[in-house]
């Protein structure tokens, strides 16, 4: 059992606050399922991962945090665990809308459409019915809640990454800053997190490669020096949005990425 008491506050940032984090049972999710439930939180884990959930669980504590099976391209699935929230805490608080796959690998010129389709119901369909179904049971509680949704670099510029994710990513993007407009009105804010290359099992997976090789691709690449990127920055830049102290930022996409989507490699002063 680990310990649950954040040692650099003197309050927990999500004390009272239940969390429903997606794709949680590995990556960023894992960190972020920690994290908040480090700072206070009760958050429900929801993946297809069972057996990895049921050991974040198991890791954590079932006092603080519950598993839950969800395939985000099934509507019914993220009803049922919204509901399921619900039904187990009273209320929803905050929804980190983290599940995601990086999709087919090929070219334009050989793309794999049903990859791509795949790819967009997961991606974007699925994240869409994580929002409208969080967002109801906000409202209905009159809760002035947090919707967070994981986008990357590839949701600003083009080239890094494949077709299908570059497209859902700025998909997303879309969806975030429509539902921020709408939801205002409630007093919810909806944010997404960007991040850079990170070495996450599903990227490992994805590219085939060990930890160390795709850390040490994405450092060969990256603006800001001295510093590995890891799943824990992208998780702590979740807990900010999730928190009040992000208490008038919606709408936003948060880059965690060294800058490297804002400046061009293509000019030296040396």
């Amino acid at each position: 059992m680990i310990k649950t008491t954040p040692t650099s506050m003197s309050k927990p940032r999500l004390e009272g606050k239940v969390a429903l984090v997606t794709g949680a049972a590995s990556g960023i999710g894992e960190e972020a399922v920690r994290l908040f439930a480090s700072h206070g939180a009760l958050v429900v884990v929801a993946d297809v991962q069972d057996e990895l959930g049921h050991q974040v669980v198991s890791s954590i504590g079932p006092d603080r945090v519950s598993y839950r099976h969800c395939d985000v391209r099934d509507e019914k699935q993220v009803e049922e665990t919204v509901n399921y929230t619900l039904s187990k805490h009273g209320k929803l608080d905050i929804l980190f809308s983290n599940a995601g796959i990086i999709g087919p690998l090929t070219g334009i010129l050989d793309l794999d459409i049903e990859g791509f389709d795949n790819t967009m119901a997961t991606n974007v369909r699925g994240v869409a019915a994580t929002i409208k179904h969080a967002a109801r049971a906000m409202v209905g509680k009159k809760i002035r809640g947090s919707i967070i949704c994981t986008t990357s670099a590839a949701s600003s510029i083009g080239g890094t990454g494949p077709h299908a994710y570059t497209t859902s990513k700025h998909a997303l993007v879309g969806l975030v800053r429509t539902a921020c407009c709408e939801l205002g009105e409630y007093g919810i804010r909806v944010n997404c997190v960007s991040p850079f290359g990170i070495a996450t099992p599903l990227s490992c997976r994805a590219y085939n490669l060990e930890p160390s090789e795709v850390e040490a691709n994405s450092c060969a690449l990256a603006n800001l020096k001295g510093i590995v990127l890891k799943a824990r920055h992208v998780a702590e830049a979740a807990l900010f949005l999730a928190s009040d102290e992000s208490a008038y930022i919606s709408g936003h996409n948060l880059a965690v990425d060294g800058g490297f989507t804002v400046v061009s490699h293509s000019y030296s002063a040396i």
